[in-house]
């Protein structure tokens, strides 16, 4: 008889055991599809917030290996270590590199000091208290950016421009961008043109450099940062920022630009893709960056930010997949190998009619192949709605346990004053804070009814086989006496 009629037979007149089939390889199913459907939806979070995100990578100076290629020296007791020339990474070379197609934006930045003059003078909110010595710090502090608009206080809206303009990509060296009261206690409209020292201390034993500069006011910015009320060193008050491009901050560091341009501290490149990272340095030994003195390094800090929380339910759900698939093989291998023992007395009259072993492992197979397609239609059905509420659920949660562990890590503090305690200012400019994906978007697709079909199936082979690897060993006698 054909074996597809015995199984047909089998499970329409046991209907009770086939619906318990049907059930597990549901449940079974269910649980799989819902662990494949999350693992898509994070999949695609995950690449959407690789566009949308990237990386930052960094270049900046190494000493050690500016010192290790003999072209610095260190400290020795009284003589001081020096960088020299080969320490400087000049603005051209890095305006190459941001030419890169991997690098979606480009910044840098040149932290420089100006002594005041006779027609720039010192924001004092609060007089240095009387009998106090100079402290050193009566210094302006100039920034130098190439594009003021990626610094994170414009960028965030907590400092803006009031009249003219920033400083941007094709602002010539003599251009400075002045707080408002500054500019008002000195009387400075855009337009003026102001005096500003080199503001680099001397070294020991030698002269302090008085060159001058004249700058140009192109704009006039508020910061947003209200006086404190209490005496603060010169440097330190947000007031006596200026914002100068990189080659007019090299003026004021007592350097001066060459054919490459100016000095740059720090150079930031948003790429698209953090696997970008590699054709980012060829493209900048392509163009004559010493990667060894100025090595890039990647931040993917505010990717993993994102993704974090995303990819540990994806781990989750893969690990509960695993879970799910291995357990349901071994119970249904339980299941089958007891209902082959009940089945004994069948299965010795149909070998002892003639019937091939191979033919009545078949007929097991196909009845719990049967069930499992039954129970793969039923999951697809609900899956979707499963998986968005576990997928909703374990997401959440991880969401919660991040932004605890955030606080934690920062002390509950600014993020961006830890940044700074760190000596990561310039970086953390180009790094804004984001909030982590807290949202799946689940859709089911043939290719996920493929999937879980095939271990659906395949949990059914294995669950039968296993078991029924015992049949083909016996003969009819044996099954018939001995009760195997």
């Amino acid at each position: 008889m054909n074996l597809f009629k015995r199984a047909w037979w089998r499970l329409t007149c046991h209907f009770g055991k086939s619906l318990m089939l049907v059930g597990l390889f549901f449940v079974i199913c269910t649980l799989v599809l819902s662990g494949f459907l999350i693992r898509s939806a994070a999949a695609r979070a995950s690449d959407d917030a690789k566009r949308s995100v990237g990386a930052v990578a960094t270049m900046q100076l190494d000493v050690n290996a500016l010192i290790d290629s003999g072209q610095g020296s260190e400290s020795n007791g009284s003589i001081p270590g020096t960088i020299g020339p080969g320490g400087d990474l000049r603005r051209g070379l890095v305006d190459k590199i941001c030419k890169s197609s991997v690098v979606t934006r480009c910044n840098y930045t040149n932290d420089s000091g100006a002594a005041p003059t006779s027609s720039s003078k010192l924001y004092r909110a609060v007089p240095r208290p009387a009998g106090t010595a100079p402290d050193g710090l009566d210094l302006f502090k100039a920034d130098g950016v190439r594009d003021q608009q990626s610094v994170s206080s414009f960028r965030n809206g907590d400092a803006k421009i009031v009249a003219g303009r920033g400083i941007g990509p094709r602002s010539k060296s003599d251009e400075v961008v002045v707080e408002q009261r500054l500019a008002q206690q000195n009387r400075w409209k855009v337009g003026d043109r102001i005096k500003l020292k080199v503001g680099e201390l001397p070294e020991i034993g030698k002269k302090r450099n008085e060159d001058a500069f004249t700058f140009t006011v192109v704009g006039v910015y508020s910061s947003g940062t209200a006086d404190t009320g209490q005496y603060v060193p010169a440097m330190s008050d947000p007031v006596n920022l200026l914002y100068v491009t990189p080659d007019g901050a090299t003026l004021l560091l007592g350097k001066k630009p060459n054919a490459d341009g100016g000095v740059v501290r720090q150079a930031t490149f948003t790429l698209s893709d953090p696997a970008d990272m590699a054709p980012l340095k060829k493209h900048a030994k392509a163009v004559g960056a010493n990667l060894d003195i100025f090595p890039i390094t990647v931040n993917d800090k505010q990717y993993k930010q994102v993704v974090g929380p995303i990819s540990k339910t994806a781990d989750f759900a893969t690990i509960t997949v695993w879970i799910v698939a291995i357990a349901g093989t071994v119970i249904l291998a339980l299941i089958v190998a007891s209902s082959l023992r009940e089945r004994r007395t069948e299965l010795g009259v149909l070998l002892s009619l003639g019937e091939k072993k191979p033919k009545l492992l078949g007929q097991h197979l196909v009845e719990v192949a049967a069930c499992a397609v039954l129970a793969v239609g039923l999951a697809s059905a609900c899956s979707q709605f499963l998986s968005e509420a576990i997928g909703g659920r374990l997401l959440s949660s991880e969401v919660s346990s991040a932004k605890d562990s955030a606080a934690n890590a920062t002390g509950g503090g600014d993020p961006s004053a830890v940044a700074a305690a760190e000596g990561a200012v310039a970086l953390t400019e180009d790094v804004p804070e984001v909030k982590p994906i807290d949202s799946l978007d689940v859709r089911i697709g043939t290719a996920d009814i493929a999937k879980v079909g095939a271990t659906g199936l395949g949990i059914a082979a294995l669950a039968t086989l296993i078991p029924g690897a015992r049949v083909l060993r016996l003969n009819p006698r044996d099954i018939l006496t001995k009760g195997h």
